[in-house]
């Protein structure tokens, strides 16, 4: 079952809680977890827990200059934060930015994201 926030207006927050922040999670779930990947993203995913989605995001200097690097963080974090709870499992979330999501629209870059939490909607866990 979902996690579900016991204040509504507190239920679109991205908390501390929410994020991924140990190097060692990251390599556990590069290495146990299930690989999703589309055009502009990469994702690793595998169960927790906790009762929450949880997510980490990578986004390397060679995708661009710290403003575009922030920028495909904000947007990632937004989706995320608005649409965790359409997941059915606790999971943890890796999601790895391409070079070519640098050079995107912002709406394009949504509507990849749509489609790797459609993909992750869909995997099962090892």
């Amino acid at each position: 079952m979902p996690f579900e926030p016991k204040d509504p207006a507190a239920g679109f927050t991205f908390a501390k809680d929410d994020r991924l922040l140990r190097r060692s999670e990251f390599l556990n779930l590069a290495q146990n977890g299930v690989k999703v990947q589309n055009r502009y993203f990469i994702a690793y995913t595998g169960s927790n827990d906790l009762n929450r989605c949880r997510l980490g995001i990578t986004v390397t200097r060679k995708v661009g200059k710290a403003a575009t690097r922030n920028r495909i963080k904000r947007i990632t974090r937004n989706y995320f934060r608005l649409n965790r709870y359409s997941l059915q499992y606790s999971r943890d979330i890796s999601i790895i930015a391409k070079k070519a999501v640098a050079d995107a629209p912002g709406w394009s870059a949504v509507l990849s994201l749509e489609n790797l939490f459609e993909q992750i909607k869909e995997t099962k866990d090892r």
